[in-house]
């Protein structure tokens, strides 16, 4: 177990919803549009960064609603976590661990979160920056100090970019103590991800090949993943990335390749079933290495419906033995019925939730 109970206020299209009493298995079921997905977002917001949706925060708040929102949840051992905005800084996120302001980089330390969404289908087909991203929530929920890295070598690698886009020749001291920075951070980030591939890859190879697809995952880092590597390497790639204008090498260069294994296929030559196989076969994987130091949480926004009764079972199955609180949404009932038993379901209508 991880959230004993969750509360939202003015948030989306849920002007005051409370879910208590929570389950192993959490399932919320309603019309396309009633708030469904709205919970597993304000969920996600309980973990650093943008949520499932990656939205602003203005978008978060609810329309006709004071402009601001408030998410609060009380993990089972009576730790109190919360995420929103104020009206004087609506443009703003604040976050609190039991009544404390804290930076929002601390809520990886009390939650680990992961999430599998149906816009996420299109993720093998997108660039290498939604793979990126992907790598990096994965990380993120197991490692917390992984958002202040990402941020340091955000930081410094947009600064660098904007010297080396500039007509005026750059002052060389100030691009190498950027350069330290980078290399810093980035080492760090990329040696990150190197870490969860192997994790994974691992967990992977224990998986049947059925009745999900077996992904067999390869990291390709832009750089160097030593710090002094990577700091040489930019110094001498300096030359070459003022002509190009930009920093041509770095963790943000990674990419993450998926073969389908047994067909030796990559996963953006594969089907649409297939990649979706895939990809719920990495998220189970994942979650399978949640809550080992913190509470998980796996977020399912309507993955269920998309697969057979055969997969159904074997999905359930997989996720009633891992560590994992487990919330889920669908439309109807029925596909659940492997779970209806002994999960916690609420019906979701028009931003307001019933328990069933």
């Amino acid at each position: 177990m991880a959230l004993d109970r969750l509360m939202l206020t003015h948030f989306r299209n849920h002007p005051g919803t409370r879910l208590e009493d929570t389950r192993k298995f959490n399932l919320l079921v309603g019309e396309n549009g009633a708030g469904k997905t709205n919970v597993l977002e304000a969920l996600s917001l309980l973990a650093p960064g943008r949520g499932l949706r990656r939205a602003a925060l203005p978008d978060l708040a609810a329309q006709g609603g004071p402009g601001t929102f408030a998410i609060s949840a009380q993990l089972d051992d009576g730790v109190q976590i919360g995420t929103g905005t104020l009206p004087d800084r609506p443009g703003r996120r604040t976050v609190q661990i039991n009544g404390a302001d804290v930076p929002a980089v601390r809520l990886g330390e009390w939650l680990s979160l992961g999430w599998l969404t149906p816009a996420m289908d299109r993720l093998f087909m997108e660039g290498a920056g939604a793979r990126r991203r992907f790598l990096d929530r994965l990380v993120l929920a197991l490692e917390p100090g992984h958002a202040k890295h990402a941020a340091r070598a955000e930081a410094a690698l947009r600064e660098r970019n904007r010297l080396l886009s500039d007509p005026a020749e750059p002052d060389p001291i100030w691009l190498d103590a950027l350069d330290v920075q980078l290399a810093e951070a980035g080492a760090l980030v990329a040696q990150a991800r190197a870490r969860l591939i192997e994790r994974l890859g691992s967990a992977l190879k224990t998986l049947p090949e059925a009745p999900f697809a077996r992904p067999e995952l390869a990291y390709h880092p832009g750089g160097p993943l030593d710090e002094a590597d990577l700091a040489r390497a930019l110094g001498d790639g300096r030359r070459r990335d003022r002509a190009a204008g930009r920093t041509l090498t770095g963790p943000h260069r990674d990419e993450l390749a998926v073969t389908m294994a047994g067909k030796g296929q990559v996963a953006s030559d594969c089907s649409t079933g297939e990649q979706k196989a895939l990809l719920i076969a990495i998220t189970l994987a994942h979650a399978g290495l949640l809550g080992t130091k913190r509470p998980g949480v796996l977020l399912l926004d309507e993955v269920a419906a998309h697969l057979d009764p055969l997969r159904r079972a074997a999905l359930f199955e997989r996720l009633r033995g891992g560590t994992a609180q487990v919330w889920l949404t669908g439309t109807e009932l029925a596909p659940f019925d492997g779970i209806a038993g002994e999960a916690g379901v609420w019906r979701v209508s028009n931003g307001s939730v019933e328990r069933l």
